[in-house]
């Protein structure tokens, strides 16, 4: 009996936030956004191994050791899906802002609000976490080695911060403007031996031009299906040739040790691999329409949404909340503490994935409010049915903010 009652709960849910979302939301930006977060967690999860070594913890990549994964790389490194729905999601929501008459400060300090609040949370439990580690004797270089793992994912939010801030401009601005200059960038770096720095001129050039593909998509264009093929077709096309050719590591994230990094800075190999994503995103907008009807797939998509900043922001603490806990002095784990060196340890970390879950679920448990923010004191929670506002009630969270949310 209490089972039929908790999936009677569950029902009640999937209803109300079915409901709740506005008739003219475009769910597949929402589902997309869904398959950029799991790519990078999962990728993350997959391509970091925390190696134990003489009492230390140091970071290492299967990808150095088994150059044959790199099409895991293909597979999830989806920060191109990133940019493209946030410029999608920054056009779409400065127009509807002038339409209702707020003004560019505004509308800026709200979004970057909802971005910056919970990494504030991370940064200040990892300077505590810091210095315990620290006073109960772990080595400075297991501690920066974790430290490195946390902030090193910040620069994507720094670059979005930029790129959101810069949005009444880059509305206006073809992608093909910032791809010349990541061409250039590159032509000059490998093809004139220029000095590396210049390689940093393509870490807001290289992701402006996915993000001016979705401020494009934003403002309704483009329209049929021939600009998705063009960009699939073409982006494979081209970054095949890249590294068969050009001599670009075909990884399409950073390897230790390796000489080139496609993603420390971007590379052109980096930016074409992400216009075929963008693509392929254009081509499957009816599909994931059609599937985002179904209000229980809409439920799941709308409440990872909600958590998109927190999921990211904690996920590589979960990993190495499990890696450290479980440090023995029997030995190693393998698949967790041992070097990343054959198929084994692939096998072994899949199974630790679940674990990994469990750990997120537990920081989500503790830190998702802070991205959702508070609401103001005395003030009631409003939730959209039909694209209009009704006060009062019992809606869950997920029912009265998805409709808002666009992270």
């Amino acid at each position: 009996m209490r089972d039929l009652r908790g999936l009677g709960r569950v029902r009640a849910l999937v209803r109300r936030i079915d409901a709740a979302t506005p008739p003219g939301r475009d769910r597949a930006v929402d589902a997309l956004r869904v398959v950029a977060i799991l790519g990078v967690v999962l990728g993350h999860w997959l391509v970091t191994a925390l190696v134990a070594d003489s009492g230390t913890l140091r970071a290492a990549s299967p990808l150095r050791y088994q150059p044959e994964l790199a099409p895991v790389s293909w597979v999830f490194q989806t920060l191109a899906l990133f940019f493209l729905v946030g410029g999608h999601t920054a056009a779409k929501g400065y127009a509807a802002a002038r339409a209702r008459g707020v003004g560019y400060r505004r509308w800026l300090r709200a979004r970057l609000a909802r971005l910056f609040r919970p990494v504030a949370v991370v940064l200040t439990v990892w300077a505590v976490a810091a210095g315990v580690l620290l006073g109960s004797g772990v080595s400075l270089l297991t501690v920066h080695t974790l430290l490195k793992l946390v902030l090193s994912p910040l620069w994507f939010l720094l670059v979005y911060a930029v790129l959101t801030a810069a949005t009444p401009l880059v509305a206006r601005l073809h992608p093909l403007w910032p791809l010349a200059v990541v061409l250039h960038v590159d032509l000059v770096r490998f093809g004139f031996d220029g000095p590396a720095w210049l390689g940093w001129i393509n870490l807001p050039a290289g992701w402006l031009v996915p993000y001016c593909l979705g401020a494009m998509w934003g403002q309704g264009r483009p329209r049929g299906r021939l600009a998705g093929w063009v960009l699939l077709i073409g982006g494979v096309v081209v970054t095949a040739g890249l590294v068969l050719v050009g001599g670009y590591p075909a990884a399409m994230v950073g390897v230790p040790g390796a000489p080139v990094s496609n993603l420390n800075p971007p590379t052109l190999a980096a930016v074409t691999f992400g216009l075929a994503q963008c693509g392929a995103a254009l081509l499957l907008r009816g599909p994931l329409r059609r599937a985002m009807a179904r209000p229980a797939a809409w439920a799941a998509v709308a409440l990872v949404n909600l958590s998109a900043m927190t999921i990211f922001l904690w996920h590589q603490t979960a990993m190495m909340a499990v890696t450290v806990t479980t440090l023995r002095p029997a030995g190693p784990l393998a698949g967790l503490h041992t070097v990343p060196d054959g198929p084994g340890w692939v096998v072994d970390r899949l199974l630790w994935l679940p674990v990994f879950a469990v750990a997120l679920l537990i920081c989500w448990a503790a830190f998702h409010s802070y991205e959702a923010g508070r609401p103001r004191k005395g003030g009631s929670r409003v939730v959209r049915r039909g694209g209009r506002p009704v006060r009062g009630g019992r809606p869950t969270r997920g029912a009265g903010q998805v409709a808002e949310r666009n992270v």
